[in-house]
């Protein structure tokens, strides 16, 4: 029922007339900053440090290919599991394409993301929804696949 919901959500703000609302640069340093923060992070094989761009809440939101992770911890144990060790880290590369703001406190971020491993590549999508929570931007839904 919440992964209706939250792409119901997504639907209708992202369609939202973009011209009600510019990216401000700021924020969008700001966002990118966060970006390179999680790619630094997980480039050193450190998972939790990757996890502090997320929002710390039972509602965080997760989507990736078997389906919806609800909560932060969920979603940390979710990435230990997948990636147990630098080979499966691989290094990790982030192209950011587009920063729609959905409100004065909250983005939807569409970009791609590449693994570079020697078992073998990864690259996909994702979309992220983030809000300024406390002065600080944080992903609170991920859509990676």
């Amino acid at each position: 029922m919440r992964f209706i919901l939250f792409l119901t959500l997504l639907g209708v703000l992202a369609g939202m007339p973009t011209h009600a609302q510019k990216a401000r640069p700021a924020d969008q340093q700001q966002i990118a900053a966060l970006m390179a923060t999680q790619t630094s992070a997980w480039n050193k094989g450190d998972i939790e440090g990757f996890m502090t761009t997320y929002w710390h809440s039972d509602s965080l939101l997760f989507i990736g290919k078997n389906g919806v992770t609800y909560g932060w911890q969920a979603t940390l144990d979710r990435y230990k599991k997948t990636y147990p060790d630098a080979a499966a880290m691989g290094k990790l590369d982030f192209k950011l394409l587009e920063f729609k703001p959905l409100a004065s406190d909250t983005y939807l971020l569409i970009g791609k993301w590449h693994l570079e491993r020697t078992i073998g590549d990864l690259q996909g999508h994702f979309s992220l929804i983030l809000q300024k929570i406390k002065g600080q931007w944080k992903i609170i839904a991920d859509h990676s696949s």
